[in-house]
Parts: structure tokens; C-alpha cells; sequence
């Protein structure tokens, strides 16, 4: 069958890129025919209350995005908690709750790699910085809960004290473990700013920390060949303009990553949750995004966020475990999808629900058992799941106000479409009426609304009328509120503070 090659490079362990099969374009011709793209198709406008904003959404059908992965999804754990979760492969939820979300990656690294957790084996006793270890016992759990789980491993090594050999052992066997669970490994983290933490003296430039870069490879080559490469790692996009291109060219990895905070801990004026959702953060969100991306794509290498979430050092008690973060999510991740990331890994800690947890313990005993419990992040994920494998399609808005609202649009391969609509505005602000202009061919679109009391709620966070329960499983409604298709084009009502998924199906021929 021909192929039309994707117009963003993507590549897996075997280097292979994204198509979209010619067959597929030309059964959803007829479907997406009529969709409108530049110019609205002629209707009667659709009455709009007092207290709602219009806001038109336009769709290209005929630019497609590459497949968002089937892995896009991860979370990001400190490499001093791998012991602790792999364990969880045999006890509590973990395995319940990675399975309801399909494949992802799961992380293991974080300023713990570098500082406290040290490899030890018969030739590498434990060294007096280190505050843990890492042995060879710890993989093969690992690889439990990875074959259980469908999650490959993205481990880091450290590089912050400097052992090429020992890395190496380590590197073997994780790999003999691991086997294919194995995605990459990465050779410290956030390596461009150690001449700032002390881990490093001036000077310390990519230049050095390529030349140690290559003296591990190097080791690792001869113990365990073949292991992919993923770094530099950089602490934010500024740094990755100049490590990531050079690591493109100099070290070739198999996949390129760096981080993101949305806020940070320490700024000033401090981090709120009126800042956290405001156009502002979303503007420099998408200026990161971008100039990861452009890299990426220029150095035909695929690139994963694999560390972020919405304020740095760990969180901030009532922000980060907020609905807030929820609706942010599920902004942020649908904008990485649609700008081509091949993965992110919301980094999180099990032991404080107070932070940016996806998932924790609320309890020792909790985490000893994995008894892990979901935090209103979990509900963006559980929102914006069906996205995965999809075409993001361009997607444009426009409205007589300025409403703090995103659309995401996605085309599955039978020709139905998913709109994410995420309303930022606080509550009390007036609801909006976004007008899906999706043509005539389609039929009338399913709503599955994200709701919570307030931004600011701890509780009460609701996935179509329903919580999801504490081990993560929920039930979908029988029945989802839907919204009519009147001449091409369906009117969705959304409150401030909410978000929806929006699903059309083509009518049936």
C-alpha cells in the first residue's frame, strides 16, 4: 500500500517514521469534504445567551498531523523511589492504574540520580555521598512491571560523580533485565546547570560534558552494547537551543529530552493559580515547546518532555494538587500533542499529595502497600487518553472577546474527530459557545464534561458526572449529554473553569 511520508519526523528504537496510507486519505475525503477550513459554510448564527461568549472553531482536514504515539503518556519518578516502585509490579495499583491509561514510559531520574543514589556491585561498594543504592536485585521487578504494564523504562544514569565503569555494569544490567522494556538511557540530569548546584567547577560547558559523555558511552558500548541513547537532559529549552543541537550532532541519540515547569517555586511575584492558567504561562509554555520541537525536527530526532509538571521543586499546596492542575494538564498536554512531542512524563512524587502528584500515598502504610490514590491530575489523563494514536489536525478559534480558552482537534482513523476544549477563565466569568464547524457529514457530537467546585478544589473533581475511584477505576456514563449538528456546524456550552471532550462520529453512509 503507498504512503505519504509524515510531515514531522518521528522516530522509534528501529528509526521508523510516521505515514499516513493513502487509503485512509481518500476514505476520509468524502467524510471531511465539506468541512470548513478558511471561510464558514452559510448558516443562520446559533443564539447565544447574554452571559455566553462565541467562539468559532475551524478545523483543517487537509494538513494532518503525525500519529500523536501510542507511548506519549509517562510519569517521571526520582531515581531514589525505583526500588519502591518496582515492587509495586507484585502489590497495590500501580499495574491497575498504567494499565487504564494503555503503553507509556516511565522515568527514573530526577536531581537524585546525581547526588544520592549510587550503583553498587561486587566491584563498587557504596561511596560516602551516596545516601542509597541501586544493585542489580532492583531490575528484575522492574521488568515485572513493565511486562505487566506495557510501560518501558527510561533510566538514568548518573554522571555527577564520575565512574564510567561502574556505569557500565549498570548499564548491562539494566539491559540484561530489561531486555526490550529498556527505551533509553539517559547520563545525568540537567546537566547544564551543575557548575550552579556544585556538582561541577568552572568552566562547564557542553563541551566538557560531552567529552564525559563519550567516555561513558564508550564504557557502556563495551559492557552492553547497542543501548539507546536519550539525553542532554537540559533543565529547561533555553539551555537545550545550544546542548540539544549539539548533542544531535555530536552524540546522535536515539531520542532527545530536556524539562519544564510551568511555574517556578521561587519566582516572584509567587506562583497562584490565577498565574498557572493565565495566557501568559500558556504563551511562554508554547515558546518552550517550540524551540524543543524545532530542534528536534531539524535534527530528525524525536524528542520527549520527560520531566515536567506546573510549579517546580516538588509543588506548591494548593496549586498543585488543585483542580487547577487538572485543567492545566489537560491544556498543556494536548498542545505537545499537536505540536509533534513523541512523549511527556509528568514528574511526580508518591509521598506527597500535597504536590504535583498524578498519583500518591497518603499514608506511610499506603505507600508500603502501593495502596497509591489519584490526584486531579490523574482526571486530565483519564480525559485526554483517546487522543493517543489520533491526527492532530490545525485547529483555529476565534471569537468578538478574548474568553481563556483552548481547543485541541484530533482525527481518529475511522473518521471521527475529538475536540478538547479547556475553559482557564476563574469562576464567575462568563461561560462560553464554542461552534465546532465540523460540515454537514457528521453527526450530532458526545460531551464529557471535566468538572470540580473551584480551581482551587481538593475534592469533588467529577470525569462526566463520575469520580474516579481512589485505585483509579472509573466507570463511564451510559449516556453522555450530546450536542446537535445544525447546518455543519455544533454548539457545545462550556463553563469557566471546566473542560470537555467533544466526540463526533461521521454519519453513516
Amino acid at each position: 500500500m503507498s504512503c505519504l511520508a509524515a510531515q514531522t519526523p518521528r522516530r522509534g528504537r528501529a528509526g521508523s517514521r510516521a505515514c499516513l496510507c493513502a487509503g485512509l486519505l481518500a476514505s476520509l475525503a468524502l467524510v471531511l469534504a465539506s468541512a470548513p477550513v478558511a471561510r464558514a459554510a452559510a448558516h443562520r448564527p446559533i443564539p447565544v445567551s447574554r452571559r455566553s461568549t462565541p467562539i468559532s472553531v475551524a478545523i483543517d482536514t487537509r494538513n494532518p498531523l503525525p500519529p500523536v504515539p501510542r507511548s506519549f503518556f509517562g510519569l517521571s519518578f526520582e531515581l531514589s523511589s525505583l526500588s519502591r516502585v518496582a515492587r509495586y509490579a507484585d502489590r497495590g495499583d500501580l499495574v491497575a492504574l498504567l494499565r487504564s491509561l494503555g503503553p507509556g514510559v516511565l522515568r527514573f531520574g530526577g536531581v537524585s540520580a546525581d547526588t544520592r543514589i549510587a550503583w553498587t556491585d561486587a566491584s563498587t561498594p557504596r561511596p560516602a555521598w551516596a545516601t542509597g543504592t541501586l544493585d542489580a536485585a532492583d531490575f528484575p521487578p522492574l521488568a515485572s512491571l513493565a511486562a505487566k504494564t506495557g510501560w518501558r523504562i527510561l533510566l538514568t544514569i548518573g554522571l555527577g560523580h564520575f565512574e564510567p565503569e561502574a556505569a557500565a555494569r549498570e548499564a548491562a544490567a539494566a539491559e540484561a533485565a530489561l531486555g526490550g522494556w529498556l527505551e533509553a538511557i539517559e547520563l545525568g540530569n540537567e546537566p547544564n546547570a551543575w557548575a550552579l548546584t556544585g556538582l561541577r567547577s568552572e568552566p562547564w560547558t557542553f563541551v566538557q560534558y560531552d567529552a564525559q559523555v563519550a567516555a561513558y558511552r564508550s564504557a557502556i558500548e563495551a559492557a552492553a552494547p547497542g543501548i539507546p541513547l536519550a539525553g542532554p537532559d537540559t533543565s529547561g529549552s533555553s539551555a537545550f537551543e545550544n546542548w540539544g543541537l549539539a548533542e544531535v550532532i555530536n552524540q546522535r541519540p536515539a531520542l532527545l529530552t530536556g524539562h519544564h515547569y510551568a511555574l517556578g517555586c521561587a519566582q516572584q511575584p509567587p506562583p497562584t493559580i490565577s498565574r498557572l492558567l493565565s495566557p501568559r504561562t500558556r504563551q511562554l509554555e508554547e515558546t518552550s515547546l517550540s524551540r524543543y520541537t524545532s530542534i528536534a525536527w531539524a535534527g530528525e530526532t524525536p524528542f520527549r518532555l520527560d520531566e515536567t509538571n506546573n510549579v517546580s521543586c516538588g509543588g506548591v499546596a494548593g496549586i498543585s494538587n488543585t483542580f487547577a492542575s487538572a485543567l492545566w494538564a489537560a491544556g498543556y498536554l494536548t498542545r505537545a500533542m499537536a505540536m509533534g512531542l513523541e512523549g511527556i512524563n509528568l514528574h511526580a512524587n508518591q509521598v506527597n499529595c500535597g504536590g504535583y502528584a498524578p498519583i500518591c500515598a497518603p499514608t506511610p502504610q499506603a505507600l508500603a502497600a502501593g495502596a497509591l490514590q489519584v490526584q486531579p491530575e490523574w482526571y486530565a489523563l483519564q480525559l485526554i487518553k483517546r487522543l493517543v494514536g489520533e491526527r492532530p489536525l490545525p485547529t483555529t478559534t476565534s471569537s468578538p472577546a478574548r474568553p481563556n480558552v483552548q481547543v485541541t482537534t484530533t482525527l481518529a482513523s475511522d473518521g471521527r474527530l475529538h475536540f478538547v476544549i479547556v475553559d482557564d477563565d476563574p469562576p464567575g466569568a462568563r461561560g462560553v459557545v464554542v461552534r465546532l464547524r465540523v460540515s454537514r457529514a457528521f453527526g450530532a457530537g458526545s460531551i464529557l464534561s471535566l468538572t470540580a467546585p473551584s480551581p482551587a478544589a481538593l475534592s469533588g473533581v467529577l470525569l462526566g458526572g463520575r469520580g474516579i475511584a481512589p485505585e483509579g477505576t472509573w466507570v463511564p456514563p451510559k449516556r453522555l449529554p450530546r450536542a446537535a449538528n445544525k447546518r455543519g456546524t455544533i454548539s457545545v456550552r462550556i463553563a469557566p473553569s471546566s473542560a470537555a471532550l467533544v466526540t463526533v462520529s461521521p454519519k453513516a453512509s
